[in-house]
Parts: C-alpha cells; structure tokens; sequence
C-alpha cells in the first residue's frame, strides 16, 4: 500500500506534506511527452515518493509505470512547494505538494500508457500545450522552457 494511504488511516482528512517528483520528457523535436489523466486532462509523468526514494528514484520509477520508459539523465530544474501547493481533493483529503521537477531528453523504451493512471501519451510543442493542462504543470514547463 503506498504510504500517504496508510497515514490517511491515522490523520483521516487533516493536511498532510506529500513529496513528489514531475519529469518534463523532451523528444529529439523538443516536445514534451505529456500524460493524459482523465479525458482532456493533462500532466506531466510523475508521483508521490514512497518510503526510502530519493526525489530522483521517485522520478524514475514513476516515469517507467506510467509511460514504460527508462529515464537515463535527470536534471533538477526547480523543487515547488509553500501555499500555492495546498490541495483539497473532492473526497476531503488535504495536502501540501513538494514537487521536484526534472527534465530529460535521455531516456530508452516504447512508450507505454498504463492504462490504470494513463489514457493515452502524447508528445506536444512547448508553445502549444493542450487547454487541459493541469495549472501546475504549465508552470514547471514555463519556468523549465520558456
């Protein structure tokens, strides 16, 4: 069981702090591979660590569930966290996101989608993202990018 579900069972909906890593994948065109969620929802690959990863190992193995490639080279472009961060899901869950985000253009595979948080990848210019790009997301690519 991932670990933020088994402190939900001791804090229920109170806040909890929820390390993560993001990894902006550019292909040889320099578009990036973005993750369709839910219908006409978009991010970026990535997720919650679990106990003993590093941001990095969390970035890796991420990347390789949900969209079936292996990330060679990782570099950090910027870790997101503070009030802008704070999450209240529709079930009452509360959080703060620490998010480190990475970028590559090194990585080996077919892409993949799993199709238990994936409903499809698709690569997309920098400067065309799709309207249903989650917020959060459009920012790390602008600060990583633009």
């Amino acid at each position: 069981m991932e670990y933020y579900k088994q402190l939900r069972k001791y804090v229920g909906h109170q806040p909890l702090i929820l390390p993560g890593s993001n990894v902006i994948i550019l292909n040889d065109k320099g578009q990036i591979l973005l993750q369709e969620r839910e219908p006409g929802i978009y991010g970026l690959p990535g997720g919650l660590m679990e106990l003993g990863e590093s941001f990095e190992e969390t970035a890796r193995r991420e990347v390789l569930e949900e969209t079936g490639l292996h990330i060679e080279s990782l570099q950090l472009c910027q870790v997101y966290s503070g009030p802008d961060y704070y999450v209240e899901n529709p079930n009452g869950d509360t959080f703060y996101s620490v998010s480190s985000v990475y970028k590559t253009s090194e990585y080996s595979g077919e892409i993949l989608a799993d199709e238990i948080e994936s409903i499809s990848l698709q690569f997309f210019s920098p400067t065309q993202l799709p309207d249903g790009i989650m917020v959060s997301y459009r920012r790390f690519i602008e600060d990583a990018l633009l």
